[in-house]
């Protein structure tokens, strides 16, 4: 959400950031809205006012047996009485379309965001490990995986295209993964832990940016809840509407948990494997800081999720998205893109994202500054993925592949399967 009064302020800069988003000019659209809400709350004002003082002189008039003056003046009130609702629908229907206007307009770029109008711009910022050398042709996961437990025609039985049934040594494979995430995340890189809500309301939502213009990438129950897309919603919103101290700050949660996705605009796209599922599992990581902590906080939360890559052995590099391929809500964003040899080439496998105030001011989350007793400001969120646990199995299997169509176990993850060194073909 954008305050109408920075845009009010600095109408080109305002204009010269959603430019560099590919974005038509909207400062004089947006200002004239607002002009047209303020005059009309001064004249609601001015006949608020002019009503109450009638309504006195009213009194003394008729104490005096001026009639005249009492029957002009009573007459002045009931046109004002009548006017009065009308302003008041007015402004309300006024300040529901700048609202809905600002809520419609993506955050803006940080300073240092490489313009762009898609992932071709994207700046290479580091490279981790290189890709993974075999001695025959490696294939993707849908190709080998099959008799390790991975299921797709099983669960298009049940619910149709875009879902999986893990079974055996895939599954047990996929919750190690998981556990290892969040063990990592919580025990070793500060994150708190959280279980939390799998379905919320439009508020919450709204407050993180998914509403109202992504309605299309959700499910939503027929009680008129949704199911989250990914948990960033639901532990962003624990802020929502409250005053946190500065002392306690920053906060950093985590919570694995399943994520519900429609793909409405993915038609076509990954069709084949786990890539793009309607439903998966994800380490979220979210973060609660002031702006001054915000950028640091950015390149900490980086380092989590790519630790989580760096223990797996898996190849990656880290991308500096463009202004054009960033998410609504994100003001900067890296993504890491871990390397499938069955693909011969990077896939996103997190995303992590400073958000600055844009979801603070949607969801009135504030900080009190150490020492002032009244006055409060914004908080600054940020969100990434540590990790998305189908797509970092997908990198593990096709990087961990063998001739036999067996699966070697990273070290890291063989104390949570037992010992087990190598998932074998059934």
């Amino acid at each position: 959400m954008h305050d109408i009064r920075l845009i009010r302020d600095d109408p080109s800069a305002f204009d010269a950031a959603l430019a560099r988003r590919g974005l038509e000019p909207r400062a004089a659209e947006l200002a004239a809205l607002d002009e047209r809400r303020r005059a009309i709350a001064t004249e609601l004002q001015a006949a608020q006012t002019r009503r109450n003082e009638a309504s006195k002189v009213i009194g003394q008039a008729k104490a005096q047996r001026d009639e005249a003056t009492a029957q002009a003046l009573m007459a002045e009130v009931a046109t004002l009485k009548e006017r009065m609702p009308a302003l008041e629908a007015e402004q309300a229907e006024v300040s529901a379309a700048l609202d809905a206007a600002l809520a419609a307009i993506p955050n803006l770029p940080a300073a240092d965001v490489p313009d762009g109008a898609d992932e071709e711009s994207n700046v290479e910022i580091a490279r981790w490990g290189e890709p993974t050398a075999f001695d025959f042709t490696p294939r993707e996961h849908p190709d080998f995986a099959g008799p390790l437990g991975l299921d797709f025609e099983s669960a298009a039985a049940i619910s149709g295209a875009r879902f999986v049934v893990l079974r055996g040594g895939v599954a047990r494979l996929h919750r190690a993964l998981a556990q290892f995430m969040l063990d990592r995340q919580s025990l070793e890189n500060g994150y708190q832990e959280t279980a939390p809500p799998l379905l919320v309301r439009d508020e919450a939502l709204f407050g993180t940016g998914q509403l109202p213009k992504f309605a299309e990438d959700l499910f939503r129950t027929t009680d008129g809840r949704w199911l989250i897309p990914t948990a960033e919603v639901s532990l962003t919103n624990l802020v929502r509407e409250q005053i946190v101290d500065e002392s306690a700050l920053p906060l950093r949660f985590t919570a694995l948990t399943p994520c519900f996705r429609s793909e409405a605009g993915a038609a076509g796209r990954d069709t084949r494997g786990l890539i793009r599922q309607h439903q998966f599992d994800k380490v979220e990581l979210v973060a609660i800081a002031t702006p001054e902590q915000s950028e640091a906080e950015h390149e900490r939360m980086t380092a989590a999720a790519e630790g989580i890559l760096q223990a797996l052995g898996l190849p990656y590099r880290k991308m500096l998205l463009c202004t054009g391929d960033m998410g609504f809500s994100a003001a900067k964003t890296y993504d890491l893109e871990v390397w499938l040899p069955g693909q011969q080439r990077y896939r996103e496998i997190s995303s992590c994202s400073n958000c600055g105030d844009f979801q603070a001011r949607r969801m009135a989350a504030r900080y009190r500054p150490a020492g002032e007793a009244k006055g409060t400001r914004f908080v600054h969120t940020l969100n990434g993925s540590g990790l998305a646990v189908g797509r970092t199995l997908v990198a593990v299997l096709e990087n961990y592949q063998q001739a036999d169509g067996s699966v070697r176990v990273p070290e890291i993850l063989r104390p949570y399967m037992g010992g087990l060194e190598t998932l074998e073909p059934a």
